[in-house]
């Protein structure tokens, strides 16, 4: 997919608080899970994410910790917190009004399958 900066820019906090909800992760790890997921459509790199997880932790949606990881070097983690499991629930919520009204634009035979 070509073009796919401005996709990634507006999805990214959706997407990086969903990872993050299953799990506990740390940013090369939340880099790799989106690429492997998105079949290489999402690539992000690591000086993109880190501004995104700060700005995520200041909103209090995330907060940090370290680590020692398997090759014994501290990793710094991110965990879910109660305000970003509902900033979660919200912009799952507006994704799906969104793609919704995408879809019932360009003509998707199947909108009425995926109305409330």
């Amino acid at each position: 997919m070509k073009n796919n900066r401005e996709w990634l820019r507006t999805g990214s906090q959706l997407m990086i608080l969903s990872l993050i909800s299953e799990k506990d992760r740390y940013g090369y790890e939340i880099v790799k899970e989106l690429e492997e997921r998105s079949d290489d459509t999402f690539i992000m790199k690591e000086g993109t994410l880190y501004p995104i997880l700060h700005r995520m932790e200041d909103k209090g949606y995330l907060k940090s910790y370290s680590e020692k990881g398997d090759a014994g070097k501290a990793r710094k983690y991110y965990s879910i917190t109660d305000k970003g499991s509902k900033q979660l629930v919200e912009d799952k919520r507006t994704w799906e009004q969104f793609s919704l009204s995408v879809r019932k634009v360009v003509g998707d035979m199947h909108v009425s399958a995926f109305e409330g």
